[in-house]
């Protein structure tokens, strides 16, 4: 039945979300922390982390690592069909009718209709992740890594990935502590 649960998890995030892994995020959390309780919203927030800290799209990296921690191989293997088969199914029903419009002002659209949806909905994730971060980690060690992360990013420049790696270490480091 894992598997089937699995299946669920990333197949009706990949219908629902429009616009490839950012748009599926939230969604994706909504699956595996609140319906089936297989991590945490901190743990979740950790594999979103090292997900994005790693090359490629984020929803499959993801479902491969939530697939195996819940099934083992075959689970990954499920997750990561389930995280990519609406793709492929729409791509291939769909191809000639896209081909045809994709140039039309409705269309486009469209388009911009759903950019502030997914904002929103990435805003509130945050929103979400920073109380849990608040709740765990306390409010100085929170507001210090966000400035902190701010400051490198935006003005240093640094990386997203060498940042979240900076800020993995950063809480490995003071969990042993």
């Amino acid at each position: 039945m894992i598997y089937w649960y699995l299946f669920l998890a990333f197949f009706i995030p990949g219908i629902l979300g429009y616009g490839g892994g950012p748009a599926s995020i939230p969604l994706v959390e909504k699956e595996v922390v609140d319906r089936y309780s297989w991590m945490t919203t901190q743990e979740f927030g950790e594999v979103l982390a090292l997900g994005n800290a790693l090359p490629g799209p984020i929803a499959t990296k993801m479902a491969g690592y939530i697939g195996y921690a819940e099934g083992g191989i075959l689970g990954a293997s499920v997750a990561l069909f389930a995280s990519v088969a609406p793709s492929l199914i729409l791509m291939v029903l769909l191809m000639v009718t896209l081909l045809k419009y994709k140039d039309s002002p409705k269309v486009k659209n469209i388009t911009k209709l759903v950019r502030p949806v997914i904002a929103v909905l990435l805003g509130a994730m945050t929103f979400q992740f920073f109380m849990t971060s608040i709740d765990s980690s306390g409010t100085i060690q929170t507001i210090v890594l966000v400035v902190l992360s701010y400051w490198l990013l935006e003005i240093r420049k640094v990386h997203p990935a060498l940042v979240i790696l900076m800020a993995l270490v950063y809480g490995a480091i003071s969990g042993i502590v």
